[in-house]
């Protein structure tokens, strides 16, 4: 049997890029090339025009050709073999994009696996039948997650609809937000003729329990009515009480605790409940006219003070740039003695609106930093046991500088060499002293 070329020409290309596409059941197709070019590769034709195609398990024979030269007998079984190919790389497209019945999918990938050992075909039917295996199991794959996904489909409208009705428990025995219970209850309704697939039994059982606790629902919610009208003349007079206070601190000057008892007002008039229609919207109205009146006025006293704390910013702005001109490299003592004046008059001026504190400040630490920082510049620059360090760094680069000199001139290459090595390790420890002293 002639060895197969396992390398696939240009017109083969796409069918082994298939090849190896990934999918989630059964892992990546077989790397095996399919080839039918060269046909002779695959097959033979002997004297008496029978072709035989080359298998793993020897040649099989697959026809007979009378029509004309031996190898065009090859190429009719190859073009054969091409159309087969062909057909196994549209089917396993199909699996592998879901398009169309994943059971045809699965039967047509069977009956052309079942039939290739029979077929009249010349090209490495081998290789073909791994491939055509892989779409056997791919296709099963996708039977299978067909069929988990029309049992997850079910089992997912149940779900769906026993939430629904838990829901719907909950409001009928719970809910007192009677509109709003209401309205969730019809759209539960809604939602519930648009779920499909429940077995009948299992939906009758459940539609038993919404319906029941709608009904539950509904009867709370009428004894909540009939109840409602004796509380509106009790809600009326507690209303009557708070629109009473609201009147009395319209004058008020103390603004912060004044606001605050507002807001209790009004989080205490949400809270009584509604009077009969005719007299709410009136107590309302006067409720209403009241606070209006109050943060009116508390809006005219905020109004000058925001005017005075601008007034305020100006001047620190004004004194900022005073204090950013302070050059503390020039005369550190002049430099605080400057900024100490600053700050006094700083504090002296006062407060600045709230989204200003930040910025003004943040400007004021830089230049305060910034003299500071000269400050303990200075500090270490005169720091004694510092300088002692340095000056004794640098007597030993000089010590070794001149043991080396000596050693050269004494044709002592390698002590030379040495000294010199010690004498560089010393001045990279002085540079880093030195450094110390300007930059920390």
């Amino acid at each position: 049997m002639t060895d197969q070329d396992t390398t696939p020409n240009t017109a083969d290309a796409p069918a082994a890029a298939d090849s190896t596409t990934s999918d989630s059941g059964r892992g990546a197709a077989p790397a095996v090339p399919i080839a039918s070019s060269d046909p002779a590769r695959w097959g033979r034709i002997d004297s008496e025009g029978q072709v035989y195609v080359h298998t793993s398990a020897g040649d099989r024979f697959v026809g007979a050709w009378q029509a004309g030269e031996p190898q065009e007998g090859l190429a009719h079984f190859a073009r054969r073999f091409d159309d087969l190919r062909t057909e196994v790389e549209l089917l396993e497209t199909r699996i592998s994009t879901g398009a169309g019945d994943p059971k045809q999918a699965l039967s047509n990938a069977r009956h052309l696996r079942d039939g290739l050992p029979e077929a009249s075909v010349v090209g490495d039917v081998d290789a073909l039948a791994a491939r055509l295996d892989h779409v056997v199991a791919r296709a099963e794959d996708a039977v299978e997650r067909a069929r988990q996904e029309r049992e997850k489909a079910r089992a997912d409208a149940v779900a769906r609809k026993e939430a629904l009705v838990a829901e719907a428990e909950q409001i009928g025995a719970e809910s007192t937000s009677w509109k709003a219970a209401g309205d969730r209850l019809r759209a539960i309704l809604d939602e519930w003729k648009t779920i499909k697939g429940v077995d009948r039994k299992t939906d009758d059982a459940l539609w038993k329990r919404f319906t029941k606790a709608r009904d539950a629902f509904n009867r709370r919610r009428g004894s909540h009515f009939a109840e409602l009208d004796r509380q509106r003349n009790a809600a009326k007079e507690r209303k009557q009480e708070l629109v009473a206070e609201a009147e009395s601190l319209t004058e008020s000057t103390d603004w912060g605790p004044t606001a605050e008892r507002y807001k209790q007002l009004m989080a205490e008039w949400k809270s009584v409940g509604r009077a009969p229609k005719d007299s709410d919207e009136a107590l309302w109205k006067r409720f209403r006219a009241a606070q209006d009146r109050f943060f009116g006025r508390r809006a005219e006293a905020f109004a000058e003070r925001d005017a005075e704390f601008a007034e305020n910013a100006r001047l620190k702005e004004e004194l900022l740039a005073e204090a950013e001109r302070i050059d503390p490299s020039v005369d550190l003592n002049a430099a605080q003695a400057q900024l100490q004046r600053v700050q006094q008059r700083w504090d002296e001026i006062g407060k600045v609106p709230r989204e200003r504190i930040k910025e003004l400040e943040g400007r004021l630490r830089a230049v305060n930093e910034r003299v500071r920082e000269a400050a303990n510049t200075e500090w270490r620059r005169t720091d004694p046991e510092a300088q002692a360090r340095v000056e004794q760094f640098r007597e030993r680069v000089e010590q070794y500088e001149q043991q080396a000199q000596k050693a050269r001139s004494a044709g002592d290459r390698k002590r030379a060499e040495q000294y010199e090595q010690q004498a560089r390790q010393w001045r990279e420890w002085l540079n880093a002293a030195e450094n110390a002293l300007t930059d920390r």
